[in-house]
């Protein structure tokens, strides 16, 4: 490898910092969600995927449903592969809205109820998802709501 190919390379690796999620931050963020859940009684399942929808974090709280892991980690997937929340996809994938169906695309991965939000880096890039299941709908888009307000702070 030249000198100037070793340049280029430690320069796109320095100017890809901060533009997908990290463990750490991935791990920081589930720590902040466990202790809203518990606060508010729900024993959740918190997944974060990076910015490709793939998994950095998956996380049980004690007790938590044993089908939340599923639907955590693909609310995660869904928001980056979508670019929104899945309350927003919600209302178009509902019965004559534009994405009507779109659940049974992506291998059964796409979810279309609240609990995924995206999460973005300073720059307002997506950087991964988070996705939240173990109580209702209300209190799953409230756990991945908060997330998302607390996310930034941790950057």
């Amino acid at each position: 490898m030249t000198e100037q190919q070793l340049k280029k390379l430690v320069t796109e690796v320095v100017n890809s910092l901060g533009n997908d999620m990290t463990l750490d931050l991935a791990l920081a963020l589930t720590e902040k969600v466990k202790a809203k859940a518990a606060e508010m009684g729900v024993n959740a399942v918190i997944a974060v995927s990076n910015s490709a929808g793939n998994p950095v974090s998956v996380q049980c709280m004690d007790d938590s449903y044993i089908a939340s892991y599923d639907v955590a980690f693909n609310k995660a997937y869904t928001v980056v592969a979508l670019k929104m929340p899945t309350t927003a996809l919600k209302e178009l994938a509902a019965p004559g809205g534009s994405l009507y169906g779109i659940q049974f695309t992506n291998g059964g991965k796409i979810v279309i109820f609240g609990g995924g939000v995206p999460l973005y880096n300073k720059d307002g890039k997506i950087i991964g998802g988070l996705g939240v299941s173990g109580g209702s709908e209300g209190e799953d888009t409230s756990l991945a709501e908060y997330g998302a307000e607390i996310f930034s702070s941790l950057l």
